[in-house]
C-alpha cells in the first residue's frame, strides 16, 4: 500500500490487509489462549502517525500505511521460533510435545499439568495416559460436523453463543465505530480545532484511552467475567445515546 501507484493498486493492498486481519482475528487470541499462562499496540499506532504527520502529504500517508510491513516482518519471523499450540500437538497423538509446550508456557508444573488433563479430555484421551506419542480417535481430529452443529442443528445455547458472536461482530462495525476513528480529525476540526498538531494530539488521547481499558479488561475479565464487561459497554452505549439526545432537544428548544 505504501508503494501504490494509483487507485486500485492501493485497494488491491487493502483487500490482502483485510485478509491478514482476519486471520490474525481468528487465529492470534486463540493460540495466545493456549499458550500464555492464565497469571499489549494500539496507542503505538496513533503515536507513529502523529510523528509520520511531519512529513509532506505526498510521503507521509505512505509511510503511514507502509509502517505496517515492520511488525509483520518481525512475527513472520517469530513464528518459526514460537512454540506449536498444544492442543493441536494432542490432536495429532504428539503428548510429550504437548506437555514441553505447557511446562514452558505455564505459571507453574501444576498449571500444565491441568492444562494438559483438560485438553487430553477434550481430545477423548483417558488421563492416565502419559506416552509421548499416542493415537488418538479420527473422530476427534478434524473437526468433521462442527458448521453442522453450529448452523444446521444447534442446540439452545449453542444457537444463542452463535447469535451473540455474530451478533457483537457485526453490531460493532454497523456502529460506524471504524468511520468515526478514521475521520476523527475532521471531527476535532468541525468542533473547531483547527491545529492539525492539536487533532492529531486528540487522536493520540483516544488511543491512550482505549489502551488504559484494554489493559483494564486484561486484569479484570478472569476475575467479573465477560458477561459482566459485556453489559457495562451496553450500558455505557445506551448512556451516551440518551445524554446525546438530551443535549439535541435542548439545543433544538
Amino acid at each position: 500500500m505504501g508503494f501504490a501507484n494509483n487507485y486500485a493498486v492501493l485497494m488491491v493492498g487493502r483487500f490482502v490487509a483485510g485478509l491478514g486481519v482476519g486471520y490474525a482475528l481468528m487465529i492470534a487470541p486463540v493460540y495466545a489462549a493456549e499458550v500464555a499462562p492464565t497469571s499489549s499496540r494500539v496507542l503505538l499506532g496513533y503515536l507513529s502517525n502523529y510523528a509520520f504527520a511531519k512529513f509532506s502529504l505526498k510521503l507521509g500517508w505512505r509511510l503511514m500505511l507502509g509502517v505496517g510491513a515492520v511488525p509483520s516482518v518481525f512475527l513472520g519471523l517469530a513464528v518459526f521460533i514460537m512454540p506449536e499450540s498444544p492442543r493441536w500437538l494432542v490432536m495429532q497423538g504428539r503428548l510429550g510435545d504437548a506437555k514441553k509446550v505447557l511446562d514452558k508456557t505455564s505459571d507453574s508444573l501444576e498449571e500444565a499439568q491441568l492444562r494438559l488433563a483438560d485438553i487430553k479430555e477434550a481430545a477423548g484421551l483417558p488421563e492416565d495416559c502419559h506416552d509421548d506419542v499416542v493415537e488418538v480417535p479420527k473422530t476427534d481430529r478434524g473437526g468433521g460436523g462442527v458448521w453442522g452443529d453450529l448452523l444446521i442443528h444447534p442446540t439452545r445455547p449453542v444457537l444463542h453463543i452463535v447469535i451473540a458472536a455474530l451478533g457483537l461482530q457485526f453490531l460493532q462495525q454497523a456502529s460506524g465505530i471504524d468511520a468515526v476513528v478514521m475521520y476523527s480529525p475532521r471531527i476535532y476540526e468541525e468542533a473547531g480545532i483547527t491545529s492539525d498538531s492539536k487533532k492529531l494530539l486528540a487522536t493520540i488521547a483516544v488511543g491512550v484511552c482505549k489502551t488504559v481499558f484494554i489493559l483494564v479488561t486484561t486484569f479484570f475479565v478472569d476475575r467479573i467475567g465477560r458477561r459482566v464487561l459485556c453489559y457495562s459497554r451496553v450500558r455505557r452505549l445506551r448512556s451516551c445515546r440518551s445524554s446525546r439526545c438530551h443535549r439535541v432537544t435542548v439545543i433544538d428548544r
